[in-house]
């Protein structure tokens, strides 16, 4: 297990879900943990309720407030990618290329330029995580512009391990996890979907922030892990 007490670790799109549930197992660790976000009232509430957690607002998307934030922390040990959109879904017939192009800006665009620009402050025994989702892996109809964007991020785990050695590289992909995410829907369709994947899922249920939360961790203090995308989906990819 790497030491990580005093460690500086970063989190990308970690204000609320499983970001911000692996920012506080990190923290218990002892690590330093920098969490980012675009939201301003979310922010200033994860500052309130967690004061152990450093609490910064960047636009992952932009790559001049991508340079700003780096610069202003120095030196990173450990980078964590959670950052995502809400675009991309939909049948393939009807799925509008403009929406989906938008998907991949908000969600793999955004963790290719946040961890490309962070190469040179990150350590040389750090570590990068990605985030993707379980719908890369998975053939559920719907999912088609989801499964491109994601399956983008995983693509490129494996080379990016063996290219930017001994920094290690490796990914979380998470099935359906019940976070503010889905708040982005009626509540009468949020209800119906997670009921629907819960009972799809071969445990019986969707995951919890905490769960992903400690995936995370697992990943970012092994420091044997390198090159792996690492499945929490409660099986739902083979149903």
């Amino acid at each position: 297990m790497t030491e990580v007490s005093g460690r500086k670790i970063v989190i990308m799109g970690g204000t609320s879900g499983m970001g911000l549930a692996a920012a506080r197992q990190l923290a218990s660790l002892g690590a330093s943990l920098v969490v980012t976000g675009r939201d301003q009232d979310r922010a200033a509430k994860v500052r309130q309720e967690n004061p152990e957690l450093a609490v910064e607002i960047v636009d992952a998307t932009s790559v001049e407030a991508l340079d700003s934030f780096y610069q202003s922390q120095a030196s990173i040990g450990d980078l964590v990618l959670c950052v995502s959109g809400a675009k991309g879904a939909g049948p393939f017939a009807q799925l509008s290329s403009v929406e989906l192009h938008e998907g991949f800006q908000q969600k793999f665009f955004a963790q290719f330029h946040a961890a490309q620009r962070a190469l040179p402050f990150l350590q040389k025994d750090g570590s990068i995580t990605f985030v993707s989702a379980i719908s890369a892996r998975a053939a559920n109809p719907g999912t088609v512009g989801l499964a491109a964007i994601n399956g983008a991020i995983e693509s490129m785990v494996k080379p990016l391990a063996r290219e930017l050695k001994p920094l290690r590289i490796n990914a979380v992909s998470p099935g359906v996890v019940e976070t503010p995410w889905w708040d982005k829907l009626t509540p009468n369709l949020r209800e119906t979907l997670l009921k629907q994947s819960a009972a799809a899922s071969l445990v019986g249920r969707n995951g919890s922030p905490q769960e992903l939360g400690s995936a995370i961790a697992f990943l970012v203090t092994n420091g044997f892990v390198n090159g792996t995308v690492l499945e929490i989906d409660g099986g739902l990819r083979l149903s």
